[in-house]
């Protein structure tokens, strides 16, 4: 399995946007499912936001749901997260994985975690 690359993390003001890249440099993605998790300090990780490969449909976690868009360039190989009206309770480290099945929001669906990017949001 190829490891993904985040980038684009941050510190920024509640109410700004930001917006968070997911490649593997050198390799296509070529995952089923490539999904965005958080973990903030002493909180279990959370995943936020999923897409398909096959059809683009996309699922959010409900903290997230209205402000965060998850997208997929595939001329540029890299998935987005697009996080809007950020809030200081989204201060966290953001991972994006992939997995070669259909999958969903629970960690355990996936492995080969990367170093993810570091989210501030002051208030």
């Amino acid at each position: 399995q190829v490891q993904l690359v985040e980038s684009g993390g941050g510190l920024v003001q509640a109410g700004d946007s930001l917006r968070l890249s997911c490649a593997a440099p050198g390799f296509t993605l070529d995952y089923n499912t490539i999904a965005w998790f958080r973990q903030a300090p002493g909180k279990e990780r959370e995943g936020i936001a999923c897409i398909s490969a096959s059809d683009g449909s996309t699922y959010y976690g409900d903290s997230v749901k209205g402000r965060f868009t998850i997208s997929r360039d595939n001329a540029k190989n890299t998935v987005y997260l697009q996080m809007n009206s950020l809030k200081p309770e989204d201060t966290a480290v953001y991972l994006c994985v992939g997995s070669d099945r259909v999958a969903g929001l629970d960690e355990y669906e996936y492995d080969n975690w990367g170093q993810g990017t570091q989210v501030t949001v002051s208030s």
